[in-house]
């Protein structure tokens, strides 16, 4: 068998890294221009690059996008073990138990959790979920912290009162933020699990293969 190298073994995550890093730079230079031109209409000192880094700006910019993200991977995981989508390639078939459905079986070649048993395999029956939902929570909370000092800033610059953390939990501004990304992700959810039924991308496996039928449910 022919030795692949390291980039041909793990090339997704790698760009999709690789693009991660460059948006985030492109969106921390962006977001610090636009943070000190706030700072000077509020005649505020306005801050290096560096201290940027620890701003509630940056944090309530990142970290909103950030819990969508983890929210929508979260409820699609989930979601996806008993709900099925007639036709879908991102759906189980209608019918029938699949590989994934198979109870875990020690083995010397299975993940530890699985030759170790007990509640270390409970946990990790269900540990892609709880990643899931555990990220979307500490982004969540960096976000609200980032979204409230952003708030609270603007509000001392204007000689208005601060909210603390309690109150600002009911402010609109933070539940905007949130759900505009939220339906955003939903939506593109919903749309790559409906528009697969119909449309194809030859090699890729989140599409059908090109010359099946449309009511054919699952890759």
């Amino acid at each position: 068998m022919k030795k692949q190298h390291f980039f041909y073994r793990n090339g997704l995550s790698i760009t999709f890294l690789l693009l991660l890093f460059i948006c985030l730079a492109a969106q921390t230079l962006t977001g610090w221009q636009e943070f000190n031109s706030e700072l000077d209409d509020l005649q505020l000192p306005t801050v290096g690059l560096f201290a940027y880094l620890g701003s509630p700006h940056f944090f309530e910019a990142t970290f909103e996008n950030w819990e969508s993200e983890f929210l929508q991977m979260g409820m699609y995981v989930v979601l996806t073990v008993k709900l099925r989508q007639w036709g879908s390639a991102e759906s189980k078939k209608l019918e029938g138990k699949e590989e994934v459905d198979r109870e875990p079986k020690p083995s010397p070649g299975a993940p530890w959790p699985v030759r170790k048993g007990g509640i270390w395999l409970a946990l990790y029956r269900h540990s892609l979920s709880i990643a899931f939902f555990g990220l979307f929570i500490i982004s969540f909370w960096l976000h609200f912290m980032g979204s409230r000092g952003h708030f609270n800033l603007e509000q001392s610059a204007k000689g208005l009162p601060t909210e603390s953390a309690a109150a600002y939990l009911a402010n609109p501004k933070f539940w905007f933020e949130s759900f505009q990304n939220w339906q955003s992700e939903f939506l593109s959810v919903a749309a790559i699990v409906i528009l697969s039924i119909w449309l194809r991308q030859f090699g890729s496996p989140e599409s059908k293969p090109v010359d099946a039928p449309h009511a054919e449910t699952g890759k």
